[in-house]
C-alpha cells in the first residue's frame, strides 16, 4: 500500500523565515517576496513578524582628496546598520476545486543606514578645519572649484550624520487555475500595487563636493504583476512553483537640496546656473525577480525544501535629477546615479523539517545570498551572506498554529563606494540575526 504523507499531520515548520532578505545584502531586498502562503491547502490566513539586526562598521579612508581613489585605512565607523522590523499578511481560499483567490501584503524593498561618531561620513562639528586642510592641498576640481569650499558645505550641517531610509509596501492579489486529471497543476497571477518612499543625507568630507547633499521623495503608489506556474503531488508532499514578479516604474516627487549646487554650476564653461534647491520628479524602477520554492516529503514525518530568488539589481539605479545635474561635466556628459549595483542577486535557501511530536515541527536552514557586486553603494555596504536558521512550529488546535524563528547570518566583506568611483570605507567580519513569529490558520 502506498505511503501518503499528510501535509496537515506533517505539520511542517518552514514557518516565519522563508526567504529571510537582509537590507542591502543584495540591492535594497527586504521581505523575499515569499508567496507560499497561496499554496497552502483549503483556506488559509498568516500574519507574520520579523526584526532584523545587523551589525555593520569598517573604516573610514583618511584619504579626503575627491579625485585620488585610493583607500586608506582611517577613523571606524561604528555600526551603521539600523535594526528595523516589517510585517507580512497573507489569505487564500479555494472557490471550488478549480479556482483559488489570495491577497498578500509584505514590505519587499528597503534600506536603513546611519553614520555615527567620529568618522568621515559625519560633518565635521568645526567646518574651519575642513576648509584649512583642504586651502593646503593645491589639488582643483576639474571645473577650478578650490577644495576649500567643501567647508562650506559642513557648515550647515555640522555634526549631522549621513543617513539613508528607503520604505516599501506591496499588496499582491492572486487568481489562480487548477487543471490536469488530479488538478495537479496551477497557473496564477494577478495585478501588485506597490508604495515607496526615501530619504537620503550625505555628510562628511567623503562625499566631497556632495557633502550636505540632501533629498527626500514623497510616496508614490504604482502597478505591477505577478504570474506563475505550479505543480503539487500531494501523496508525497511534493509542491514546487515558479513565480515571475514584474518590475514596477515610479514617478515620484523629490525634494534636493546641494548646497554646493550654484557654485559647481557656475564653474563651468558656460557657466550653469543651478539652484541649490529644487523640487521635481524622480523615475525609479524597483527590479523584477524570478523565486522558485520546492518542498517534498522524505518520509511521513519529514520535509526537505528549496527556495531560489534571482533580482537583477544589476539594471537598478536611483538618479535624483539635481545630483545628476550638479555632477555632469567634461569627462561625465551623462552625470552620476547616487545609487546602482554591478552584480545581480541570487539567493539559496536549502531546509528540513521534521515533526517531533502530534503538534510539534522543527525545521533548519542554510542559506547563501550572493550580494550586488563589491564594491557597493556606501549607503549598504554587505556583499551578501551566509545563513543558518531553526525554526519551530506548533499546533495549538486543528486549525491555529504559532509559529517562531531565528537566522543568524555571516556578512560577505564590501568596500563601500562613491558613484565616482571613490572608495571611501572598508566593511568585513559583519554579522547579524533575524527573529519573527507567525500565527496561522488553516481550515477546509
Amino acid at each position: 500500500m502506498r505511503t501518503t504523507f499528510h501535509l496537515k499531520t506533517l505539520a511542517v515548520a518552514i514557518a516565519t523565515l522563508s526567504v529571510a532578505s537582509m537590507t542591502n545584502a543584495a540591492g535594497l531586498d527586504r521581505s523575499g517576496q515569499d508567496v507560499t502562503a497561496f499554496f497552502q491547502d483549503g483556506t488559509y490566513a498568516e500574519a507574520v513578524y520579523t526584526y532584523i539586526d545587523a551589525d555593520v562598521s569598517g573604516y573610514d579612508s583618511s584619504n579626503n582628496n575627491p579625485f585620488d581613489n585610493t583607500y586608506v585605512r582611517g577613523n571606524k565607523t561604528g555600526d551603521i546598520a539600523e535594526s528595523y522590523d516589517f510585517f507580512r499578511y497573507g489569505v487564500k481560499t479555494d472557490i471550488n476545486e478549480t479556482f483559488s483567490i489570495g491577497i498578500l501584503y509584505d514590505e519587499p524593498f528597503g534600506a536603513s543606514a546611519e553614520y555615527k561618531g567620529d568618522n568621515n561620513f559625519v560633518a565635521n562639528t568645526n567646518p574651519a578645519d575642513s576648509a584649512g586642510e583642504f586651502a593646503n592641498d593645491p589639488v582643483a576640481t576639474p571645473g577650478g572649484l578650490d577644495r576649500a569650499i567643501i567647508g562650506v558645505a559642513e557648515a550647515g550641517t555640522a555634526g549631522e550624520n549621513t543617513k539613508v531610509e528607503v520604505r516599501s509596501e506591496s499588496l499582491t492579489g492572486i487568481l489562480g487555475m487548477k487543471f490536469g486529471a488530479n488538478k495537479n497543476f496551477q497557473i496564477y497571477g494577478g495585478p501588485v500595487a506597490q508604495r515607496i518612499q526615501s530619504e537620503t543625507k550625505l555628510r562628511g568630507l567623503a562625499y566631497g563636493p556632495a557633502s550636505g547633499y540632501t533629498s527626500n521623495s514623497n510616496p508614490d503608489m504604482d502597478y505591477g504583476y505577478i504570474a506563475g506556474v505550479a505543480f503539487s503531488k500531494p501523496e508525497i508532499a511534493l509542491k514546487a512553483a515558479l513565480t515571475y514578479r514584474s518590475e514596477i516604474d515610479h514617478d515620484m516627487q523629490i525634494n534636493e537640496n546641494y548646497p554646493l549646487a550654484t557654485i559647481i554650476g557656475g564653474s563651468g564653461t558656460p557657466p550653469r546656473a543651478i539652484p541649490t534647491n529644487r523640487g521635481g520628479n524622480i523615475g525609479i524602477t524597483t527590479p523584477k525577480s524570478v523565486n522558485f520554492d520546492f518542498q517534498t516529503g522524505i518520509n511521513p514525518t519529514t520535509l526537505a525544501t528549496a527556495k531560489v530568488r534571482w533580482v537583477p539589481w544589476s539594471d537598478f539605479v536611483i538618479t535624483p535629477p539635481l545630483y545628476n545635474e550638479v555632477s555632469t561635466n567634461a569627462a561625465r556628459p551623462d552625470g552620476l546615479n547616487l545609487v546602482e549595483y554591478d552584480d545581480d542577486q541570487w539567493q539559496v535557501e536549502l531546509g528540513l523539517a521534521k515533526r517531533v511530536a502530534p503538534a510539534l515541527a522543527i525545521s533548519g536552514t542554510v542559506g547563501w545570498d550572493s550580494g550586488a557586486g563589491d564594491p557597493t553603494t556606501s549607503l549598504g555596504p554587505v556583499d551578501g551572506y551566509y545563513s543558518v536558521g531553526l525554526g519551530a512550529k506548533y499546533n495549538v488546535t486543528e486549525n491555529w498554529a504559532v509559529s517562531a524563528g531565528g537566522k543568524y547570518l555571516w556578512f560577505g566583506d564590501a568596500q563601500g563606494q562613491l558613484p565616482t568611483g571613490k572608495i571611501v570605507g572598508d566593511f568585513q567580519d559583519n554579522d547579524g540575526y533575524i527573529a519573527g513569529v507567525k500565527l496561522s490558520y488553516q481550515g477546509k
